[in-house]
Parts: structure tokens; C-alpha cells; sequence
């Protein structure tokens, strides 16, 4: 299949998650999105509402974080918050792992944390008539080999539609053999990789490893380095 710009465009997830963004980042980011067929645009939970208007009828759609970027949040906290974004026009939510937890091998209560968001954003989303995705985001970088393919595991039992790299501010950034670990460990989950992809070849590698979504704060960039290829 030859990867062209629009496929490019509409697997990234163009992501404005600091906290020095400003509504007029918002404003900015989604005039790009529309002028680029960006598929995603993803901010932080205060900008969902500000961000879903702004992109109304454009077809792009608005991803909120959930608790961003750690994943400590408690089960109850996180499952208010995607809620609350899907309620304010979200149709996809990243959510972050409990890390903590899940390096103290509490497996069970990983899951069950998981789980509960994804059943909670899902319902909220069909009594809206929305369908919704979510991320689980595992922050990789965290993670050894073996607890990469375990999260992985872990996050499609729990129902999650991808397992995510990183949230770019973990210790480091994705790799491709992340992503080859993931790939390997899942059997109906799909791959989104994020964290320091910054321009078209870099995406690339990832894309040819298994990842079907790009997280990045570099759309632009991506998208003007595209070139037809293979994939």
C-alpha cells in the first residue's frame, strides 16, 4: 500500500498537551487540523469543550487525556474525568496506566482500573450516539521488555481499542522495538506511538513496525516531510 499524505494525515494524533498551550494554540492548532485533514486533535481536559466547538462539522476529531501524565489517579477520579470529556465532545480519550500499580504487580487492579474507564467512556459515548476510542497509554519507558508485553496483554483484556507508547513526558520517548513488543503481545488491539516522533521518517519506522496512529506535537513537520512510499 503506498502511504499517501491524506492516509498520513488522518493516522496522526496532533497533540497540544502542555500546560503552556493557550486557547490560541487551540484556535491555531485547529485551523491546521481542518486545513490538513489532521484526523485527531488531543488537549488537555480544560480545552475539550473550547476545542469541540472550534472543530464542529470539520470531521476531525477531539481526544482528551485522562489522568495526564502519570495515571495515578484513583479509578473513581478517572472514570469522572472521561466522562466528562466524552459529555464535552471528546471521541477519543488517552488514558494513562496506573504505573505505580502496575510495577507493585498489582495485575489485577491494573486491569480493573482500565476497564472501568473503558466501559464508563464507551457508555457515555452511545447514550450520546458517539462511538468513542479509547488509548491506554503504558509510558513505556517505565517498562522493560517483558512488562511492555504484559501491559499490552493487560490493556486489550481490559477492553482497550489501542496500547499506547508514552505520553511524552516519561523518562524517554518510543522506540520501534516498543512498538514491535506491543505488536507481537496483541491480538485485536491496535498500536499508537507517541513520544518524540518528530518528522516523516521517524513516523515512518513506526508506522512500518505496526503502529496505526502517530502521537505527535510535530504534525506539521510530519506531514510537510511526507513522500509517497510503500508501507
Amino acid at each position: 500500500m503506498i502511504l499517501t499524505r491524506e492516509k498520513l494525515a488522518s493516522m496522526i494524533d496532533y497533540a497540544l498537551v502542555k500546560p503552556s498551550y493557550t486557547m490560541a494554540d487551540i484556535e491555531e492548532a485547529t485551523r491546521k487540523v481542518c486545513e490538513n485533514r489532521i484526523g485527531v486533535l488531543c488537549v488537555l481536559p480544560a480545552m475539550v469543550s473550547y476545542t469541540s466547538e472550534l472543530l464542529r462539522g470539520s470531521g476531525a476529531k477531539v481526544c482528551s487525556v485522562v489522568s495526564f501524565p502519570f495515571g495515578a489517579s484513583s479509578t473513581r477520579s478517572k472514570v469522572f474525568e472521561a466522562e466528562q470529556a466524552v459529555e464535552e465532545g471528546a471521541s477519543e480519550v488517552d488514558m494513562v496506566m496506573n504505573v505505580p500499580l502496575f510495577k507493585s504487580r498489582l495485575y489485577d487492579r491494573v486491569k480493573s482500573d482500565i476497564s472501568a474507564v473503558v466501559k464508563a467512556a464507551k457508555r457515555r459515548g452511545l447514550d450520546l450516539g458517539r462511538d468513542v476510542i479509547v488509548k491506554v497509554i503504558i509510558e513505556t519507558g517505565y517498562l522493560t521488555a517483558e512488562e511492555i508485553a504484559l501491559a499490552s496483554r493487560i490493556v486489550e483484556e481490559a477492553g482497550g481499542d489501542y496500547v499506547k507508547t508514552c505520553t511524552g513526558f516519561g523518562p524517554r520517548g518510543a522506540t520501534v522495538e516498543d512498538v514491535e513488543i506491543m505488536k507481537r503481545a496483541v491480538k485485536k488491539a491496535k498500536i499508537k506511538a507517541a513520544g518524540g516522533i518528530s518528522t516523516f521518517e521517524k513516523a515512518l519506522d513506526f508506522i512500518r513496525a505496526g503502529a496505526t496512529r502517530i502521537g505527535t506535537s510535530h504534525a506539521l513537520e510530519i506531514l510537510r516531510g511526507w513522500r509517497p512510499v510503500e508501507v
